[in-house]
This record gives structure tokens, C-alpha cells and sequence, in this order.
């Protein structure tokens, strides 16, 4: 990945939506030479798909927590149950004291003890420990820089 490839994913993240020529322009291309680099980005696995983001609240999930999943054995397969947790925004196996960490978004603090019964629910989950965030200072991407 060379310096263009590098701010063709900045600026797409600043804006997905923008026309090619936009782009191209933005980095020094043609449009049509973007809409190659694009592509190609996208076939290595660089760009892993284009998406909108949503003010939380504005959907009515006003409620941010993060878990921490202690368990019993290795949790390294359970991605499946995890994902089938429409709440979970975010799972990762992590090291340390637990054994996964997630992200959860709930509309009411009722919705999140629901979730956490689900988690519980999960073969081979013995604890969870919640933070539950009361304001988010900011959410970035991860920089091409």
C-alpha cells in the first residue's frame, strides 16, 4: 500500500459517498484510475465494505456498555453465539482476566440485563462484568496515517 492508496482511504472514510472524480481529484488521479485503486483495495481485503454512520440515539439505543465475558473454557469458537446477539455491536477474544469483550447497544438499561442473561446463556460463559458509558468524548476509524 503506497501514500495514494493511503489517502484514497482517507478520504473515502471522511466521505464513502463521494463521486470518483471527487476522489480521484482529492489524491491526484483520474477517476477512473480511483475507481481501479478502489477496487483493487477492496480485493486485497483493505477496504472490507462501505457503510453509513448512524448516531446511536437517534435510533433509540441510547445505551452503550462494555462486557467483559469470564468463562469456564476456551471461547475462541463461540463467534457464532456471540453474533447471534443482535445487541452486540462488537466481540473480540481478549487476554487477561475474561475471556471475550463486547460491545453492546441497548435502548434501556432493562434491555442490557436481557442481553446479559443471553451472554450467560452461552455454553461455557461463567460471569460477565458490565461498564455501562455515560458519555462517548469520540468514536474514530482506524487511521491510514
Amino acid at each position: 500500500m503506497d501514500d495514494i492508496d493511503r489517502a484514497l482511504i482517507v478520504e473515502l472514510q471522511r466521505d464513502a459517498t463521494q463521486a470518483y472524480s471527487a476522489l480521484g481529484k482529492a489524491v491526484g488521479l483520474s477517476a477512473g484510475a480511483a475507481h481501479e485503486r478502489v477496487r483493487k483495495l477492496r480485493e486485497r481485503g483493505v477496504i472490507r465494505r462501505t457503510t453509513v454512520e448512524v448516531e446511536p440515539a437517534a435510533l433509540g439505543r441510547d445505551v452503550l456498555a462494555f462486557v467483559m465475558v469470564d468463562s469456564s473454557a476456551w471461547m475462541g469458537d463461540s463467534a457464532e453465539a456471540f453474533a447471534a446477539i443482535p445487541e452486540i455491536q462488537e466481540a473480540h477474544v481478549i487476554a487477561g482476566a475474561a475471556s471475550v469483550l463486547v460491545k453492546v447497544r441497548t435502548a434501556t438499561t432493562e434491555q442490557l440485563q436481557q442481553v446479559l442473561r443471553r451472554l450467560y446463556a452461552i455454553e461455557g460463559v461463567s460471569g460477565t462484568h458490565a461498564t455501562v458509558a455515560l458519555e462517548t468524548f469520540f468514536e474514530r476509524p482506524v487511521s491510514a496515517d
